[in-house]
């Protein structure tokens, strides 16, 4: 039973939170969470770096990915040491990769391309778990098992993937085609249910002039589609049908990605079909070659409980804070907006 109610509640809650988020963050007041001053001009105001609610996001999501993972590999009493000695470097990797990758194909400095991260972490998955159990493994005496462990990273990603698709929802990026340009079809399914955005400082304002003009809401379902995609298969990973959810996580998250692509209007490099796109067919024939060939798995089904209660350390608690407080500061320090900052008296409070 204890599967059955985290996994509904796990879902209640993604499902009050994109509910909020669908009807808030495309408004004006949610693309900047805060503005610190750093340099003042000669005529009283100050120069500012914005933080965005992107960053928060964006940060919550990797932290949520994370504490999905720990609690995986914990259920099948993998050391949270283990799991660390992955993470760190896995993320590491995949964060230089969305901003190396953005720039080769959308040609621009200052972006990201989770589409790049994601195709650049199934890549070299299977070889990171295989290098950290052949070093740290022996000297630290664990080793991970592939085929759970692997599942677990995809698992993990489409949690993320799906609530950071929430940051992109507040900056303006990642944005869908105008409904006016879409086949009657689209225009008919998402008659009722669009977004809107406010403000000329996100990125479908200033990028394509799209304010204010009701776009499919691609990020929206992305969201859904994956988020429930991580539901689905966290549960059939705590069942030990685990094979089944390494397929069924890797068909769907990369086929919604080559089909989303159709719906964005986005800068996402030439050609009808983008290099994006040609990275998740790659991606899905690539992973469904190597399945095959992964004998080593974990005996016995994952303990739901065992996996909850290994997060409760002072370490793995101190590893989490500075996860989100790093993932925020990489991507939550806008560098394509600024701000004047006017610091003033209230008399009246003097």
């Amino acid at each position: 039973m204890y599967n059955e109610i985290f996994t509904l509640v796990l879902a209640g809650v993604m499902a009050i939170l994109f509910s909020w988020a669908f009807r808030t963050l495309p408004g004006e007041r949610w693309q900047v969470l805060a503005c610190f001053p750093t340099t003042k001009r000669s005529d009283g105001i100050w120069r500012g770096v914005n933080l965005t609610y992107y960053g928060f996001f964006n940060a919550f999501a990797y932290l949520f990915a994370v504490i999905m993972f720990l609690i995986m590999m914990g259920s099948i009493n993998i050391k949270m040491i283990a799991a660390i000695c992955l993470i760190i470097p896995f993320l590491t990797i995949c964060m230089l990769a969305s901003r190396l990758i953005a720039r080769w194909v959308e040609k621009k400095l200052h972006t990201f391309s989770v589409g790049g991260a994601s195709f650049f972490g199934i890549l070299i998955g299977p070889w990171i778990i295989c290098f950290v159990n052949t070093t740290l493994g022996k000297w630290f005496e664990f080793r991970m098992p592939m085929l759970e462990t692997l599942t677990a990273i995809f698992i993990a990603y489409a949690f993320g993937e799906g609530i950071g698709r929430l940051g992109c929802i507040s900056f303006g990026c990642c944005y869908g085609k105008p409904l006016d340009a879409c086949h009657p079809l689209i225009r008919r399914i998402f008659k009722t249910w669009n977004f809107t955005f406010r403000g000329k400082t996100k990125k479908i304002a200033y990028a394509q002039k799209l304010e204010g003009q009701a776009v499919v809401p691609v990020q929206a379902l992305t969201a859904v589609v994956y988020t429930g995609t991580g539901i689905l298969c966290f549960y059939l990973f705590l069942q030990g049908f685990t094979k089944t959810a390494l397929i069924i996580t890797l068909v769907v998250t990369q086929g919604w990605r080559f089909a989303s692509e159709f719906l964005r209007a986005d800068h996402r490099g030439k050609g009808f079909i983008s290099v994006y796109q040609t990275m998740t067919l790659f991606a899905i024939g690539y992973t469904l070659l190597i399945v095959p060939f992964i004998k080593e798995s974990h005996a016995g089904l994952p303990n739901l409980l065992t996996g909850i209660i290994a997060l409760w350390d002072p370490g793995i608690i101190v590893f989490l804070i500075s996860l989100w407080i790093i993932s925020f500061i990489y991507s939550g320090k806008s560098s394509v907006t600024c701000s004047s900052i006017d610091i003033q008296i209230i008399e009246d409070n003097i």
